[in-house]
Formats: C-alpha cells, structure tokens, sequence
C-alpha cells in the first residue's frame, strides 16, 4: 500500500480528518471549554430575554428555552471531551439543549445572531473578567508601594544613570517612582478595558438581521458600557485585541525594568535588600545561599507576559478586514495566558515588596560613596559664591577626578585640602559647614524640595495627594465589580 493510501486510511474520508481534529479541532474544543463556557451561556440567556422582550418569541416557548439552557450550562464542563460529531464546544452545547427543549425551540435560540458575533461577545465577556483580575493586583501592588514609599522617605539610596552611581535619593522617592508608572499602565488597561467592554451582539454575520431584535437590551442584561455600533466593525474589528496586548507588553516591560532593580540589590555585595524567608529558596549543595526564586521568577513571568501578548500582535497583523472568530480560537489563549503571567508578577512582587527588609544603614552608606554628591558643590559654588556654573562644574569634576585617583572618598578631604583644590580656579573658600553639607546625601536630598524631588516634605506631599487618588480609583474599581457582579447574578438568576 502506498503512504497516500495509507495516510488517507487512517484520516477517514469524512469530516474531520484524524490530522485535522487532533491539531485543531481538540485543541480549540479544549480552549472553549476551559475558558468560553461561562460566556457562551450567558449569552444564550441575555439573547432569549431579548427574543421574549422583543416579542419575537412567546413568553412560554421563552420560560422553556431558558429552563433548559439553565438545566445544560450545569454540566461540568471539565469533562467534557471533544466529540467528532460535533464542530465545537458551540454546536455540543446546542445539540445538548436541544435534547432538552427539543430542536425546534433549541433552534429558535440562534434567531437574529451569528457564530461570529456571538463568539466576539465571549471572547470580550471573558477579557474583562481578566482585566478585574488584574485591576485587583494592580491595586493591591499600588497601595503597597505608597506604604513602603512613606516607610522609606527618609531612607537614603544611591541613584543611578548608565547603571553607574550617580545622585542621593531615597527609597520612599524611588518607590514612589515606580508607583506613578504603575498607574499609567493602570490608566492604559482602564482604555484597552473601555474599548474590550463593547458589545458586537446583533451585528450577526455582518450586516444585523431582519429580525426586530435590540442590541441595546443584550448590552445592557451582559454588562457592556456600549455597543459597537457599527455592525460590520462589530465582527471585523481586532483593535481591542491590538489595545490589550499593547497594554499587557508595556506594562510588563515597565515591570521587568524594576524587577531587575530588585535582583541587583539583593545581591550579597550589594547587601541592600533582604527578601523574606517564604519568598526565598536555598541552594540543594550551598546552604550559605537564599536565591531570590520569588523575584526570579516575577522577571521570567514579566517576558513570558509580553510574549504571549506580542504573539496577538503578529497574528493580526495582515489578517483581512472582516470576521476572524476562527483565527481567534488560536489567537485568544495567547491573551488569557499573558493575563495570568501579568497577575502573577504583580502577586509576587505585592508579597516581595509587603515583607521586604531594608538594610538602612548599609543603603545610607553606599550614598555617601564614588562622589554621588559632588554636584552639590558645582550648585553651591554657582548658587553661593556666584561661580560660573561651567567653571564651578569644572572645579567639581578635578576634585571628584582627584578622589577617584587616590582611591578616596569626599569625606576623607580636609577643609584646607578642599579649599586648595578649589584655589587652583577661583578665590574662593568654603567653610568646614559647608563643605559637610556638600558630602552629606541628607542635604543633598533635603534641598531638593522643588516640585517632585526627593525631600522628604515633598515626597510626603506626593504620597497624599496620590492617596487620595488611589482611594477614589480603588471605590471606583470596586463599584464596577460589584455592577458586573450584579449583573451576572442578575441574569442567571431571571425568570419571566
């Protein structure tokens, strides 16, 4: 026999081939049920109430079709197992309350809408069921972070720029940094959330219906804030895919950058941070060790995030203009996966952060160090001694040149060895006070008091005004929770 006849024995000569149900039928029947079973039937729910409402079915023939899709969306769908009998999740669940209802009523469930803007609305419906999720974390990490912030305004770091030593700040200032940036990818999920929780029902295949049906009303009995008005956008428009996945990569890439932070500072040598015994794991032949495994594995999750979105990205890119709920069996898990990576980093980091321990003194220490507060006497000489600043700059450069050379620190210069420095350039001579201040990170830190600098009267400032913006984003946040909530039991508890 030849491999032709052989292969086409084993494939079958009827729909679906062996090939084609094991690389795509299962593993789509698979995704389905894991993830769209919930969303499906709420769907049928909302689509009958509507049918009822709208009159173009009777109030009894609308009490049994809901009692049966009822009876049939109890199954456990972890069960379930792909039957080559039927297509889909879609046509089993059909075919299952048709068993119940009988066909003709079961049929009468799919008047005045389509596969494609039923499976447009699933796929929305369980996006922002992630993006709650999310929004949960990222609120919780948020008011992590202004608690940690307003521990460590006084906590004095060593800066960097180029990955080299650079300026004092502190801890509560750095905290703070991240914060903000936090909630702008907060603000980017709240835009990609709006543009997701649109309703496409109605718009059919394509062009709507000729039923009487009103896409307002299922809209409204599912939660959406809107529909997608638009009928043929509704099934041919993947910009809520593009505007999620960009969301979850930007975040992630914001994430990971500070994560790395972490892991340098955990380092023995660096000796700043100390990350709690349940977040650490010892090496199985170096007992001395604590390997940072919770921030290890927070960075790794942060790419496999941006990965799986960024895989949605190259998906689209191309496609035709018109409906890819096929395409999109593929594509969706890929969104689903990059949502649960993204909330396991902010868990993580949420519990890293909450118990992380700050070597205060050795942080403090460090900032005192490789001249990191050498700008200041370029400012003092320019602000106080009416210094040219590119002279004063000058002037700072040699003795910070000077330091490094003879392996020194500021500190360990005397006032008469200072002043002479600085003679070789102007008549100038500052006072042991002064000077003092110029090498201490606390006055360094102190004076930056303009608006966003590292003081802690005005890190204290940032941290209460953000308070209070957190506070009303989070009541925000939990009224819309308990809106979908409502919603949802609201619609699987209807009766006519």
């Amino acid at each position: 026999m030849s491999k032709r006849k052989d292969f086409l024995n084993k494939e079958g000569l009827v729909f679906p081939g062996k090939t084609y149900a094991e690389e795509l039928l299962i593993p789509v029947f698979n995704d389905q049920r894991d993830y769209l079973f919930e969303a499906m039937f709420d769907i049928h729910r909302a689509h009958i109430i509507m049918l009822k409402e709208q009159q173009i079915i009777s109030g009894e023939d609308a009490i049994t079709m809901l009692e049966g899709t009822n009876k049939v969306a109890k199954t456990d769908a972890s069960q379930l197992t792909f039957q080559p009998q039927y297509e889909d999740l879609f046509f089993m669940m059909e075919a299952k309350i048709s068993e119940e209802i009988g066909p003709e009523l079961a049929g009468k469930i799919h008047l005045g809408r389509s596969r494609n803007d039923m499976g447009v609305a699933m796929y929305r419906l369980v996006l922002r069921e992630h993006f709650l999720k999310l929004f949960n974390s990222c609120y919780d990490l948020s008011e992590i972070l202004l608690e940690k912030a307003e521990e460590h305004m006084e906590t004095y770091i060593t800066g960097y720029t180029h990955t080299q030593p650079a300026q004092p700040t502190t801890l509560g200032h750095y905290f703070l940094a991240i914060y903000d940036v936090l909630q702008r990818d907060i603000k980017r999920f709240w835009s990609a959330y709006e543009t997701v929780n649109q309703s496409p029902l109605g718009a059919a295949a394509m062009t709507t219906t000729g039923f009487p049906i009103s896409r307002v009303r299922t809209c409204e009995l599912l939660g959406f804030d809107r529909l997608v008005e638009n009928s043929y956008d509704s099934i041919a428009g993947a910009d809520y895919l593009l505007e999620t996945a960009s969301a979850l990569m930007t975040c992630m890439v914001n994430t990971g950058r500070w994560i790395q932070d972490f892991l340098l500072q955990v380092t023995r040598e660096y000796g700043t941070y100390t990350v709690a015994d349940p977040y650490v794991q010892v090496s199985s032949i170096m007992p001395q060790k604590r390997n940072p495994v919770s921030i290890e594995h927070s960075r790794s999750l942060a790419s496999s995030a941006f990965s799986e979105a960024q895989a949605v990205m190259n998906m689209i890119h191309n496609t035709p203009f018109g409906d890819i709920v096929d395409t999109e069996d593929d594509l969706q898990p890929h969104l689903y996966r990059s949502f649960n990576q993204a909330n396991r980093v902010m868990k993580l980091m949420y519990a890293v952060i909450a118990t992380l321990q700050v070597n205060k003194d050795r942080t403090r220490d460090m900032a005192q160090k490789s001249c990191i507060t050498i700008t200041e006497l370029a400012d003092t000489l320019a602000r106080d001694y009416g210094v040219g600043f590119r002279q004063a700059h000058e002037i700072a450069s040699s003795i910070s040149k000077k330091t490094t050379e003879e392996q020194k620190e500021l500190s360990d210069w005397d006032i008469e060895e200072v002043n002479a420095m600085i003679q070789k350039y102007v008549e100038v001579k500052v006072t042991e006070k002064v000077w003092n201040n110029i090498i201490s990170p606390v006055y360094f830190v102190k004076i930056r008091s303009v608006s966003g600098g590292p003081s802690p009267n005005e890190v204290k400032r940032m941290i209460e005004h953000r308070k209070d913006r957190l506070k009303d984003a989070t009541e925000k946040f939990s009224n819309i929770v308990r809106k979908m909530d409502g919603k949802r039991k609201r619609l699987r508890e209807y009766f006519f």
